[in-house]
């Protein structure tokens, strides 16, 4: 038999070739498995941040016109002694804005890809 050959007649180059094949492979799967999930994970958090500082700026916005509007547009009902009122009743609207969102984010969190999955059309 020549030297740097197999018993089937193959050299040791097709066995590197294959090693370096299955190498390649390896790595591969772990990539998609490991990179590719993160960065889904990653753009998610970076898309759920941004969605949550935009609306907790326009929350605000909207909590100060509607502070402005009662104290504004209610004539003397919120004059003298009640001039506290607006911000009490535009602090409780805020809260209940507030409790209504948390509400939505923890009944989201239960569910699982089947159960969206089977939300769909």
């Amino acid at each position: 038999m020549a030297p740097g050959r197999n018993a089937r007649g193959k050299g040791l180059g097709a066995i590197r070739s294959t090693g370096s094949e299955t190498l390649q492979l390896v790595v591969d799967y772990v990539k998609q498995e490991t990179l590719d999930p993160l960065k889904g994970l990653g753009r998610y958090i970076l898309f759920g941040v941004a969605g949550s500082v935009v609306l907790s700026i326009g929350l605000v916005i909207l909590a100060v016109a509607f502070l402005r509007v009662l104290q504004g547009e209610t004539g003397s009902t919120f004059t003298g002694n009640w001039s506290w009122a607006p911000y009490l009743i535009c602090a409780v609207a805020v809260v209940i804005v507030a409790a209504i969102a948390v509400k939505a984010v923890s009944r989201g969190q239960g569910r699982t890809a089947a159960d969206i999955e089977k939300e769909k059309p």
